[in-house]
């Protein structure tokens, strides 16, 4: 942005609001973190389930998780339709746990550069058998082997 680059930014947030779980922090949108939002195209669903912490049935938090995918394809296809050269997306990984990977690489390759984090560890797999997070880790694994660059922290 410094560059004189951030009419060409566009933003995807697809995390839930912050929220503590175990003692620790997770979730969080940009704007609770940035101002910098407001000085890009930012996209964001109103709201962002969070399945795994909130559902206490199978039925449920597969709801939920196609909740986040409608919410989202429709973010990921407004996109598509106007691409900008530069695209972030925080939290991939809750659009996979049930959404499609194909708008998703579409999108990456739509942007000249594409930047995208999501969540890829154990603590929150607990999802009621539904095999949510399994496919969530699949499918960070897929896009993790399409890209030039991965940063594991």
């Amino acid at each position: 942005m410094e560059q004189g680059h951030s009419g060409e930014i566009t933003v995807i947030d697809m995390a839930p609001e912050a929220e503590v779980y175990e003692g620790k922090s997770i979730g969080g949108r940009l704007p609770e973190l940035t101002d910098a939002c407001r000085r890009v195209r930012y996209l964001s669903p109103p709201k962002v389930e969070t399945p795994r912490l909130r559902a206490k049935t199978p039925r449920e938090l597969l709801r939920m998780a196609r909740l986040n995918e409608e919410r989202i394809k429709a973010l990921l296809d407004e996109y598509l339709e106007m691409p900008s050269p530069i695209l972030f997306v925080n939290d991939v990984s809750i659009y996979l746990q049930s959404g499609s990977i194909d708008p998703v690489l579409l999108a990456a390759n739509r942007a000249g550069t594409f930047v995208a984090n999501g969540y890829y560890g154990e603590r929150l797999s607990a999802d009621l058998g539904t095999g949510v997070s399994e496919r969530e880790r699949a499918l960070m694994d897929a896009l993790a082997s399409e890209m030039d660059l991965v940063i594991s922290l």
